[in-house]
């Protein structure tokens, strides 16, 4: 049960400055917003957990404050109010590093906790949408693989390190990510959340927002987090931090209910569940909205994220996502920002007001996951069986998804008419991996009509128009023994099996061309026409030429001229690799190719 509250009431009291630990070496002024509660209590302990201060907060302007003069950096603190005659005790929702369990904040020198350099460290330069590539990746599943000889496994300090190696001598890691081409990875979520009893957990159980997960940390989660941050940046990669704004693991149990309750989450009496997940944040309420805002731009700041990828953003007001925008943006003009443009369950919100693929033309500059294009790609993902264009579907309707993806020429009634509003994806975490989709709805079909359904499709993602997303280890045919959903499965299922790459190296070549391709001609193709020929498409844009062919069978187009070839159904490259005097595709496969001039 949730309490039942007169919303109007809360919204009059409504704060506008600064709330949390706000720490220098001479004091610390803790303040929380609570506009009814009788009485406020602080708390300090050490790091053994041992209670060393206690004081009664003063009420002002509808929050409790407390003053402790000295430097606070790494006791342990929480907050309790009366009210009614009850007391309620939770840790700061504002906190920028808890303990393991949740149960506490701590004090935190944001200053000293910095990796050398810090200071000189910043975002990545802005990068065309047409050009944008994110590799979405699990700091767990990055490094738990066996065969992989990580140091830091399983953590931040995973991705400083250099030169490790899979089992057959390969390089693998940041590096390797860096030489793939992409140019921003996108880490799931990395900030506390609960494990819900099991040693393997996503992060989409989050209990505080601002504070790096311990699970992710071998000693100072604060300071790993940002040399993993330092590090991509050195790397010229850009870092995107999945966020999960929408839901909490627990809204009884959370700190912000125990704060005020019956105010941050959506219900009347009983919580709202359009997460799925057992309740929803009211991100439309001022002061849900500024937590948001100010964990947002906390992150940006202090974290220097180059971006920020929404989970389940249609629960998200459409007013919150402008503010978002605006205030980010004054921060870093080049962030990238997007997310899921649907909800997990029916939601007490208005439709009018989310932050849903209807309505992004309200939010023009936040681009949403297109799953039009993913399923118009491999079939369906809530039905396994399920085939699309590459799979065994190459039919009219399904191309005209994937060409609007293309061309950026949407349907009259597609969600928008702007091609960097559309995340173009074949496979993410969520749903089976594209080689277990391809594996079951090609019934157990060769490796060879796979490796060519899975090159298909990493054709069609990198030659869209708008940014380009798949998941670590796609390029080399990521299995995670056909679960449809592992976000509690352990190591053996979720980490990525890097001796795939050995394994698989032919098709890590190819998406390495493709995005090479990509980062040169990004766009190439955007307002270009096409023709069909039965399961044949034609596609041309200027002197360049594409060709879908989704049949076993040599085609030949009646043009004539001289055509420097970059991808075909085995290659890809951003550079010739070869010229002949026709333009053809010899069977099943995507082949792109520019007519030049003859040599006089």
């Amino acid at each position: 049960m949730m309490k039942k509250i007169d919303l109007r009431e809360y919204e009059k009291r409504a704060f506008r400055g600064k709330l949390g630990a706000i720490f220098t070496l001479e004091k610390t002024v803790f303040r929380f917003w609570q506009p009814f509660s009788e009485k406020a209590f602080l708390r300090l302990y050490n790091a053994k957990n041992e209670l060393i201060f206690s004081a009664e907060m003063k009420r002002k302007n509808n929050i409790f404050e407390y003053e402790k003069r000295g430097n606070c950096e790494g006791f342990l603190y929480d907050f309790s109010v009366i009210e009614d005659g009850c007391e309620r005790e939770f840790a700061d929702i504002y906190a920028c590093a808890v303990t393991p369990d949740g149960t506490r904040a701590i004090v935190t020198d944001m200053r000293k906790n910095a990796p050398k350099g810090w200071e000189n460290d910043n975002f990545v330069r802005e990068i065309e949408p047409e050009k944008t590539v994110i590799y979405e990746v699990s700091v767990r599943d990055f490094s738990m693989d066996k065969n992989a000889k990580f140091a830091s496994c399983g953590k931040f300090l995973a991705f400083r390190e250099e030169g490790v190696t899979n089992s057959y001598g390969e390089e693998i890691g940041l590096n390797y990510i860096k030489n793939l081409g992409v140019t921003h990875i996108q880490l799931m979520p990395i900030f506390d959340f609960d494990s819900d009893g099991s040693s393997y957990n996503w992060g989409y159980n989050p209990r505080f927002y601002n504070a790096p997960s311990n699970n992710y940390s071998l000693d100072n989660a604060v300071l790993e987090l940002r040399e993993l941050i330092a590090r991509a940046h050195k790397n010229g990669l850009g870092v995107v931090a999945d966020v999960v704004y929408n839901h909490v693991f627990s809204a009884d149990k959370s700190s912000f209910e125990k704060q005020v309750p019956g105010y941050f989450f959506r219900g009347d009496g009983e919580f709202s569940n359009g997460s799925g997940c057992g309740n929803e944040f009211a991100s439309e309420r001022l002061m849900s909205r500024k937590f948001i805002l100010d964990s947002l731009i906390f992150l940006a700041k202090e974290y220097h994220f180059d971006g920020f990828r929404f989970d389940l953003m249609g629960l998200l007001d459409v007013q919150t996502m402008r503010e978002i925008e605006r205030k980010l943006r004054e921060i870093n003009p080049a962030i990238l920002l997007y997310g899921e443009g649907w909800t997990g369950g029916a939601s007490p919100l208005p439709e009018r007001l989310r932050a849903v693929q209807r309505n992004a033309k309200k939010l023009p500059e936040i681009a949403f996951f297109n799953d039009s294009f993913r399923d118009a790609v491999k079939g369906n993902v809530f039905d396994k069986n399920d085939c699309g264009f590459v799979n065994g579907k190459p039919d009219f309707s399904h191309f005209m998804q994937i060409f609007a993806a293309i061309s950026g020429k949407f349907p009259e009634n597609f969600w928008t008419k702007n091609s960097a509003q559309t995340i173009n994806y074949v496979e993410c975490h969520d749903n089976l991996t594209l080689f277990d989709k391809l594996k079951i709805s090609l019934n157990n079909a060769g490796s060879e009509r796979i490796l060519v359904a899975g090159k298909m499709a990493a054709a069609l993602i990198f030659l869209s128009s708008g940014p380009a997303f798949f998941q670590a280890g796609q390029e080399f045919l990521r299995s995670k023994n056909f679960s449809e959903n592992s976000y509690n499965l352990p190591d053996e299922v979720n980490s990525i099996k890097w001796d795939l790459l050995h394994e698989n190296l032919g098709i890590v070549e190819y998406y390495r061309g493709l995005i090479g391709f990509r980062k040169r001609f990004g766009g190439v193709f955007r307002g270009c026409c096409f023709e069909q020929f039965d399961g044949i498409f034609l596609l041309k844009k200027d002197e360049f030429f594409m060709i879908i062919n989704t049949e076993n069978k040599f085609f030949e187009a009646d043009l004539s001229g001289n055509f420097e070839y970059y991808i075909d159904e085995n290659r890809a490259s951003d550079k010739p690799l070869y010229t002949i005097n026709r333009l053809y595709s010899a069977d099943f496969g995507v082949v792109v190719a520019r007519r030049i001039e003859d040599e006089k």
